[in-house]
């Protein structure tokens, strides 16, 4: 295993000083009096005055912050070089005087660690052995090199233990690496039995069968929810479970081990795994175990879209057979028209009434209307019998589903729960009478009347069918909501044991109620809320008694007492915003996208964090970063490998491999990271926010062929996914999912918020309506964030009261009538510790906040955690409306934040132009990391465009401009029409580092007119 993982640059970095930043060096370069009386002691034990005094304290405070002190003492960076030369009241210059004898800063970082209660560096004895046993467990959890090394760093500060040399440290990241595939062998070796190690191996064989490897079968995902699909996903839950998969049980390795593992082996060719050896037997253990539960997720997947089809197609054919009803009923209408004044006309005697109709009407006529038979609708309109002409299609699976998959059921399913157990026995036995006894308490009142019917008329089959279909739909409804899971399931599981259990939250409470400022006591958490609802509603109360009902403006009440609310007005963006715009944007330099990133890349170092699959180095040859930039371009352009190949001349094979091995979900979010963070730097950025608000939106893309996640839309014209992205104030993406489009996004907008990796402070998020539902309310606060969303119909919505109407009333005159419903404080109080616990459970990354959402949203009533987490979120609802009706500076910043979100749809529709924009990838995975791309090419395109942004601006700051701050906030660094995505596509890193002049390229010159303003002069 290589023990060099960094570049030589990289290691130089390493072995001397960074960049500081402003908490460090408040942190670190801050003299306490004691540390004064240390240094002070230097000059009576012999010290040789201010440049020892100088260098020692360095030293000092360059121990805590880096763990060691680098040997160019003297590269520190100046502003600590100045804050220690304040305190000590000496010259900073006298710095360069110091230490010119090693052995004198030898013997003073002896004094410091002395000092300090810092250890040497460890060569031997219970420290070292520390370290490498901290450095074994972590490479147990992972085997990122870079990251194990910046680990042991943290480890050695905390245990104030000086750090060895870069080599040294590397050589035990490759020791500690090697130990964990050892360690993980021997953990993991009484699963390998005689038998278990054939069928392992049996995995890697050619089945001519189904004319591959069951390695690779297993790890091909179902494309389409059809019957056949259905069957195939099956058969491999079978095979699996015929394996003993679905009981491994690998819970002595971690958690990040295993996904390690089961990565590398979806990954890797049969060649590559037959040449690891005895270690292949681990990897495909890994993979097995992992794949019993994703294909039991599959499965029930698979289930549910087929079902759904066929429900939608019903609904589909009832909404046009109403359709044509109305039409047929026109001709009805039009005769009552004409029938209805005569009737009602008492100058009509009785006798004359039936003459009249058909003299007016004609015989003709009325035989024409009465000979189309007229029945009236059921209830649901038809759509149960409509589903009926698909049972033969359901039957085709559902049997199989049933009789495979343990369902069972929470609380209140008991019938529907019988009445599966019913419907299996039935298929195993070939029954086709549905028993008396049979439950029908879950089906829907809509469709009663069908079962009604058919049992009144003897009719078992029509029974049968009817009770079947109605089973079947309600069973796809329980696990939509949880109230049915399924055990081993991942995503079907019982959404209880998502959430800590009780011991395992006790441990964590305190640390939860102080991070997100909750009290950990109901009555105290009520106060708490009833404290901000009355200032919100003292806000509204103020603004509705201000304004009057011919203020067509503001928000206001009208004669009748209803709620009014005026459009918000487009922003008035000034004039100089725009002119200041169009000046910068004239000033960018041309580039190509390649050029753009292989000049990013210098400056952010975001390519090493493409490290492979395997964990078998991270350095970076330069044709290595220049096949993954191929890779970034081919997947954001969605250009593919085939046609990047023959774009940039790399074989297709290269780029495929690179792919394959680089780049993955992870290291895509950590470049992105990286991009993210340089960008939140920039002194431009925090003139667009300060990273604290952030917006959510999808965005549909046309797809092409067969794909699980894929819908056809009418409103987008065809067969479409979503992208949900979530874009913060500064106008970067650090969040990225692909998403069904029919599914609500709302159950994702917590996700990318609670995993969010970057230096961004995100605090509050705004959202269309479709993110505004009672559960993200009550999540978002019960985590710590504040959910603003601009919502539609905002009047509609009920409002709650503490207190009784008269009350309430009484102290709000105006507000008080809108407040419609009061808050169920009892229940409050008696889920609040359990609402803490989910709280818990998300914000510590114990749960997914979109399953959490998803589940609890669709949740019967008779879940009494989910009515209450539903009352929190009414309660947070109403606050923000008040909020939002009373300011209208509050809502001018959550459309702004909206906008700025919209307005990134359309370079990224830029950026995947090929294709006409259509994915054709198929797999859930293969689009995540497209849309990975997509994102890591977006945020370039806004880091690099915010750079050149600020060089111009200091440009025209230097040629005597006033460009005001306020403006800032305006330019919006989504430009792109300098940026090239077209064309033959070169990626040639050292030619494109050498034309940068000092690490960038020159601004397009200006001049400055007669008038002092400037101009563009065309190159």
């Amino acid at each position: 295993m290589a023990t060099q993982f960094f570049s030589d640059e990289q290691m130089e970095r390493l072995r001397s000083y960074p960049d500081i930043g402003r908490e460090e060096l408040i942190r670190f370069f801050t003299l306490t009096q004691k540390d004064l009386g240390f240094i002070d002691n230097l000059d009576r034990g012999g010290g040789r005055g201010p440049a020892a005094r100088l260098g020692l304290a360095v030293q000092l405070c360059t121990l805590p912050w880096l763990g060691f002190v680098p040997d160019d003492i003297w590269a520190v960076p100046q502003a600590a070089v100045l804050r220690l030369a304040n305190q000590l009241a000496v010259y900073p210059g006298m710095l360069e005087q110091y230490g010119r004898r090693a052995q004198t800063r030898s013997d003073h970082l002896k004094l410091v660690l002395k000092y300090l209660d810092w250890k040497p560096v460890p060569t031997r004895g219970e420290t070292l052995k520390e370290l490498e046993q901290f450095l074994l467990d972590r490479a147990m959890e992972h085997d990122s090199p870079s990251l194990l090394f910046h680990q042991a760093a943290e480890f050695l500060i905390s245990a104030r233990v000086v750090r060895p040399g870069v080599v040294t440290l590397m050589e035990m990241v490759a020791t500690a690496r090697t130990g964990a595939g050892a360690l993980t062998s021997e953990k993991v070796d009484h699963l390998l039995t005689k038998p278990m190690r054939a069928d392992l191996d049996r995995l890697l064989m050619h089945d001519p069968e189904i004319g591959a490897t069951r390695l690779a079968w297993l790890t091909s995902p179902a494309v389409e929810a059809t019957p056949t699909s259905i069957k195939l996903a099956i058969d491999k839950l079978m095979y699996l479970r015929a394996l003993d998969a679905h009981l491994l049980d690998l819970s002595m390795l971690p958690r990040e081990r295993r996904r390690f593992l089961a990565t590398l082996g979806r990954r890797s060719t049969v060649q590559g795994l037959n040449r690891r050896g005895e270690r292949r037997f681990p990897i495909l253990l890994a993979v097995v175990a992992q794949s019993a539960v994703d294909q039991l997720d599959e499965v029930i997947a698979l289930f549910d879209q087929a079902v759904s089809g066929r429900e939608s197609h019903a609904k589909a054919k009832t909404d046009a057979a109403l359709a044509e009803r109305a039409k047929r009923g026109e001709a009805r209408q039009l005769l009552m028209d004409v029938i209805l004044p005569i009737l009602v006309d008492p100058g009509v005697p009785d006798e004359r009434v039936g003459g009249m109709l058909r003299e007016r009407i004609g015989m003709d006529k009325l035989r024409e209307v009465a000979a189309v038979r007229w029945k009236p609708l059921p209830r649901d309109h038809g759509r149960l019998a409509a589903l009926e002409a698909s049972y033969t299609y359901l039957r085709k699976f559902t049997p199989r589903v049933l009789a495979t998959i343990d369902f069972q059921g929470g609380p209140g399913t008991a019938d529907l729960m019988d009445a599966v157990a019913i419907l299996e026995e039935l298929n195993r036995t070939g029954g086709r009478k549905v028993p008396a006894e049979a439950p029908t308490s879950f089906v829907p009142a809509r469709y009663a009347d069908y079962l009604a019917k058919a049992r009144k008329s003897g009719d078992d089959t029509a029974f049968r069918h009817y009770w079947e279909l109605c089973t079947v739909l309600a069973l796809r409804d329980g696990l939509r909501s949880g109230d049915v899971f399924v055990p081993g399931s991942r995503r079907y599981a019982d959404p209880g044991t998502y959430l800590y259990t009780a011991e395992q939250w006790e441990s964590k409470r305190a640390e939860f109620c102080q991070l997100v400022r909750k009290p950990a006591d109901a009555t105290d958490a009520i106060e708490q809320v009833k404290e901000e609802f009355h200032q919100a509603l003292e806000d509204l109360e103020e603004t509705l008694a201000n304004a009057s009902p011919n203020d067509v403006g503001a928000v206001r009440l009208d004669e009748a007492g209803r709620l009014v609310i005026p459009p918000l007005s487009a922003e008035n963006i000034p004039a100089e915003a725009k002119e200041l715009r169009e000046e910068l944007s004239g000033m960018l330099p041309f580039v190509p996208i390649a050029s753009l990133l292989i000049e990013l890349d210098a400056r952010t170092k975001f390519l090493d964090c493409f490290i492979h699959a395997g964990g078998r180095k991270s350095k970076l040859s330069v044709e290595q970063k220049h096949n993954i930039l191929t890779v970034l371009i081919a997947g954001a352009t969605n250009l593919g490998l085939t046609r990047m190949s023959e774009a940039c001349g790399v074989s297709y094979d290269t780029l495929a491999w690179t792919q394959e091995w680089y780049v993955r979900e992870e290291t895509l979010r950590e470049a992105n990271t990286v991009l993210v963070n340089h960008h939140y730097k920039l002194e431009l950025a925090k003139k667009f926010g300060g990273g604290t608000m952030s917006s959510s939106d999808g965005q549909r893309f046309p797809v092409r062929g067969k794909s699980l996640t894929a819908r056809d839309m009418n409103i987008h014209g065809g067969r479409v996914l979503s992208t949900y992205t979530h874009v913060s104030d500064q106008w970067s993406t650090y969040g990225t999912k692909q998403i069904v489009p029919t599914t609500r996004e709302g159950h994702y907008t917590l996700d990318e918020l609670l995993g969010n990796a970057t230096d961004l402070p995100i605090h509050e998020h705004a959202t269309d309506t479709h993110g505004a539902t009672l559960v993200n309310f009550g999540l978002f606060d019960l985590v710590g964030k504040v959910l603003t969303p601009r919502m539609r119909d905002l009047g509609r919505i009920t409002m709650l009261r503490v207190d009784t109407p008269a009350a309430t009333n009484a102290l709000y005159p105006h507000a008080g009538p809108l407040l419609a419903d009061r808050w169920n404080e009892d229940l409050i109080c008696e889920c609040y510790p359990d609402l803490l616990r989910m709280g818990g459970s998300l914000k510590f990354g114990e749960a997914t906040a979109s399953l959490i959402v998803g589940k609890w949203s669709a949740a019967s009533r008779q879940n009494t955690l989910a009515a209450a987490l539903k009352e929190w979120g009414r309660m947070r609802r109403t606050i923000h409306a008040a909020r939002y009706l009373s300011d209208p500076v509050y809502r001018r910043k959550i459309s702004r934040q909206l906008n700025k979100g919209e307005s990134l749809h359309a370079p990224r529709r830029d950026l995947h132009y090929a294709q006409q924009g259509t994915i054709v990838r198929p797999h859930l995975q293969d689009q995540t990391e497209q849309a990975w791309c997509l994102t890591i090419l977006t945020n370039a395109v806004i880091t690099w465009t915010t750079e050149y942004y600020g060089m111009a601006i200091k440009e025209l700051r230097g040629q005597g401009r006033e460009v005001p701050d306020e403006l800032l906030s305006f330019i919006a660094p989504g430009h792109r029409e300098n940026i090239n995505f077209f064309g033959f596509i070169e990626v040639d890193i050292e030619a494109e580092l050498a034309k940068l002049d000092d690490g960038w390229r020159p601004l397009r010159p200006t001049l400055v007119n007669e008038s002092g303003t400037t101009f563009l002069i065309n190159p």
